[in-house]
């Protein structure tokens, strides 16, 4: 996993939607799953949100802490 990734979930926002300007880290399983379901955006942000989705999915938030 590549930290620097890691840290762009801390700094990028959603840039639409129900939680327009929440940081990607911060969104929660429930809207990560249904991307998983629907399909993830093209581009970074959807590699960011499958990424967190995939951090979720396997209980794994706690490796953000550090980087927060």
């Amino acid at each position: 996993m590549n930290s620097e990734k890691l840290a762009l979930l801390l700094t990028r926002e959603m840039p639409y939607g129900k939680y327009k300007g929440r940081k990607i880290a911060d969104l929660p399983g429930h809207y990560l799953g249904w991307f998983a379901r629907e399909g993830f955006p093209s581009g970074e942000l959807g590699m960011l949100i499958a990424l967190m989705y995939e951090i979720d999915h396997n209980n794994l938030r706690m490796l953000l802490d550090p980087l927060r």
